[in-house]
């Protein structure tokens, strides 16, 4: 008969030498999955790399009020909220001139549009699809700075014309144009979305395969209209508002630009909370048709730009209002010229923000560079770093 000893008389040896074992499996099979697959947690015992406050300031305006739900659609407000952000190495936000779009944004324009291309290319079962790269493709608000061909012959032909507008974030770059030519949309992938340097896991894949996966600079000369400008004054603010795909984020996604407009006009007006010396910020609006001539223009009126758009789903519908504040690389200190920005080339993530938080980002996130605990969700860095708060 087969003699089990009790697991209270198993030696501390032999225990200690199960649990190293184990956690070095689990620690291998982590570093072996993918970022888009796998919840990344906040870090344990090192202090934020960024300046932080506890929570948003009491508001001095009267804001617009909270938009209340129906039963089954209320906010989420017990959840801790740090940590709770896809991890992605890059968003590719297509400019639509549109406020909403239907759930699947590759479905809008039944199914022609940049969108579907780009996932066709880079999503599950592309061939360029990298689970350890993962790349957010969102549709925005902002108008493009190319319009369609009015000059083709024929529907089939306007269609194939048709050109758009991309940001890149965080590598705070601007495409002013993309046409719909599939030679044009691989060109972007390979110049600018595909990564640098693998990750170890493709060691062991076939050269070829190796090499689709990397990017190749020479692809950006496929590219129409100009070169890929940097985007280095203007705070760009985006807002989930994907009514499309869930009524939380359509009912805060207006409200809240609508209240972000009105807060950084009013740093422009110099009316708004705490009186600092600074520049003032000027809102801007329409297509960025010459993103370089603007930046000259806002360095000649001593001021920062800004501009404030909706996005669609980025997860967490439960967690509206979400919004991600991108703070250019090339942004001054608030308060000293010759310093950066403390969040410059940063994209901060917030959760549960209501019009009653907007002052409050303006003040402490846009213009001083502090990061508000209870709203943040995550961060990114130019160059792909993600960030979390410590636990």
């Amino acid at each position: 008969m087969l003699l089990l000893r009790p697991l209270r008389q198993t030696s501390r040896v032999a225990t200690a030498a199960l649990s190293a074992s184990t956690t070095r499996a689990c620690a291998q099979r982590s570093n072996n999955v993918a970022p888009s697959v796998r919840r990344t947690y906040a870090a344990r015992g090192a202090p934020a790399a960024f300046p932080t406050i506890d929570t948003c300031p009491s508001p001095t305006c009267s804001c617009a009020p909270t938009p209340s739900f129906p039963e089954g659609f209320e906010i989420d407000h017990t959840t801790p909220l740090n940590g709770l952000m896809p991890n992605h190495a890059q968003q590719v936000l297509i400019c639509t001139g549109k406020d909403d779009w239907p759930s699947k944004i590759e479905d809008d324009d039944n199914g022609q549009n940049h969108a579907a291309m780009l996932r066709d290319l880079i999503g599950r079962g592309g061939p360029y699809s990298d689970p350890f790269h993962n790349i957010s493709v969102l549709n925005l608000s902002f108008p493009p700075s190319s319009s369609p061909s009015s000059s083709s012959s024929s529907p089939a032909d306007q269609e194939a014309t048709k050109t758009t507008s991309i940001y890149l974030l965080p590598d705070f770059k601007y495409v002013p144009s993309l046409s719909s030519d599939p030679n044009h949309v691989k060109a972007l992938v390979k110049a600018h979305l595909l990564p640098e340097k693998l990750h170890p896991v493709h060691n062991h894949s076939p050269p070829a395969k190796r090499e689709a996966l990397l990017r190749d600079p020479s692809y950006a000369d496929m590219l129409p209209g100009g070169r890929v400008r940097d985007i280095r004054n203007e705070v760009i603010v985006l807002i989930c508002g994907h009514g499309g795909r869930d009524q939380r984020c359509g009912v805060y996604g207006p409200l809240l630009r609508s209240e972000f407009e009105t807060r950084l006009a009013e740093q422009g007006q110099g009316q708004g909370q705490g009186q600092q010396q600074g520049p003032g910020i000027e809102v801007l609006k329409g297509p960025a048709a010459a993103p370089d001539a603007n930046e000259k223009d806002l360095e000649k009126k001593g001021v920062w730009g800004a501009r404030v758009g909706l996005i669609s789903h980025i997860g967490g519908h439960k967690f509206a209002g979400n919004v991600i504040v991108y703070i250019p690389p090339g942004l001054k200190s608030y308060d000293d010229s010759d310093v950066p920005h403390p969040l410059a080339g940063h994209g901060i993530w917030y959760g549960r923000v209501e019009p009653k938080h907007v002052e409050g980002i303006v003040q402490e996130t846009i213009k001083k560079g502090n990061v508000i605990k209870e709203l943040f969700r995550g961060g990114i860095k130019q160059g792909g770093e993600i960030l979390r708060l410590p636990l």
